[in-house]
């Protein structure tokens, strides 16, 4: 008798210790899970991620998410050209992933929060205490206003800057806005055809005049020169603007992009770009699955962390309205685990 507890006790401590020893073994192997998305979404992204890791942490999953911001054209430009693997894939302009990326590269998206074009300062900025949203395109016509905006051709605010410039002729009557603050300062111009207005920054050297024009390669760059007073303005998402601290003037609807209602006048513009067209259309974003995601199981969970209740209250707070239900491509090729949670598109 009492060799058969000696026996099962040692048999315990060997159930135990095998036990140990796979959980640490398991909790050595960290999952890693890559997220290229647009500058813009850095903020409310980092949240999200907070809260994800912690709850994989009770599922006893070691998952760090590992965000890579860039412009969202450089984002799928990555997977798409460069061949790189990533599991999650967010742009601030949706229609990118059909455009670039479907069929070869993802499935489907889903659009899930807006925004708005704004211009972004200091209370240090020259003029800060007279520009309105009458008369901020004379402003930057001062001569010694500096200004900036992102690259059109690697994100998605860079080429809806000189949209919202363009379509201000239209709302303020002035037809030399676009020829005084952009072609007057880089190499990009306009042209009209049957009422639509053609920008074209389609070329890898947009010679900004760098004594009054500062380019990036995406819009969050500017941030910092803004605050330090390297630029009195700098053109942003309104949202990118309140995460940061800066003052922003709100555009007239008409003009920034923001609103279904103008639609047919945000058709207007377009832009020509190194990577294609696109027409001016209210901001919505999209997020997918690249193709070759190596986690797409908890790609799913962090992209149903994005829509869900979580997501839709953190980027309320951060200044871009969710869209509630968050809309699908199409619902038969999302993941099961996402369906409840979206509608399908018109």
């Amino acid at each position: 008798m009492r060799r058969r507890t000696v026996l099962f006790a040692a048999a315990i401590v060997l159930i135990v210790a095998a036990g140990t020893y796979a959980t640490n073994t398991y909790w050595k192997k960290k999952t890693v899970i890559r997220v290229f998305h647009a500058g813009s979404l850095t903020v409310p992204l980092e949240e999200i991620k907070t809260r994800f890791e912690a709850d994989q942490k009770t599922f006893l999953r070691d998952v760090e998410v590992r965000l890579e911001p860039a412009g969202s054209v450089t984002c799928v430009q990555k997977i798409t050209e460069l061949g790189k693997e990533a599991d999650v894939l967010a742009s601030a302009d949706y229609t990118l992933i059909p455009k670039m990326m479907m069929p070869d590269h993802a499935d489907w998206y889903i659009v899930f929060a807006r925004n708005r074009m704004t211009i972004a300062y200091t209370e240090d900025s020259k003029y800060a205490d007279e520009i309105t949203a009458d008369n901020w395109y004379e402003i930057l016509r001062r001569e010694d206003v500096k200004w900036g905006f992102s690259n059109p051709n690697m994100d998605p605010c860079g080429y809806r800057t000189p949209m919202v410039i363009q379509l201000a002729e239209l709302e303020y009557g002035d037809d030399s806005i676009f020829e005084d603050l952009v072609e007057g300062h880089t190499a990009i111009t306009v042209s009209e055809s049957d009422g639509v207005y053609i920008i074209n920054a389609n070329t890898d050297d947009l010679q900004p005049d760098t004594k009054k024009i500062t380019i990036r390669d995406k819009s969050v760059e500017l941030v910092s020169l803004c605050q330090t007073g390297g630029l009195d303005y700098v053109f942003e998402y309104s949202s990118v603007a309140k995460q940061h601290g800066l003052k922003y003037l709100e555009l007239p609807e008409s003009i920034d992009l923001s609103d279904v209602a103008y639609t047919d006048t945000y058709k207007r513009v377009k832009a020509e770009k190194t990577t294609g067209t696109s027409i001016g259309k209210p901001i919505v974003y999209g997020i997918t699955i690249p193709r070759n995601a190596p986690n797409p199981e908890l790609a799913e969970d962090f992209v149903r962390y994005v829509i869900n209740e979580l997501g839709q209250r953190v980027f309320t707070d951060n200044g871009q309205p969710p869209i509630v239900p968050a809309v699908a491509s199409d619902i038969d090729a999302i993941p099961e685990s996402l369906k409840p949670l979206v509608t399908e598109k018109d």
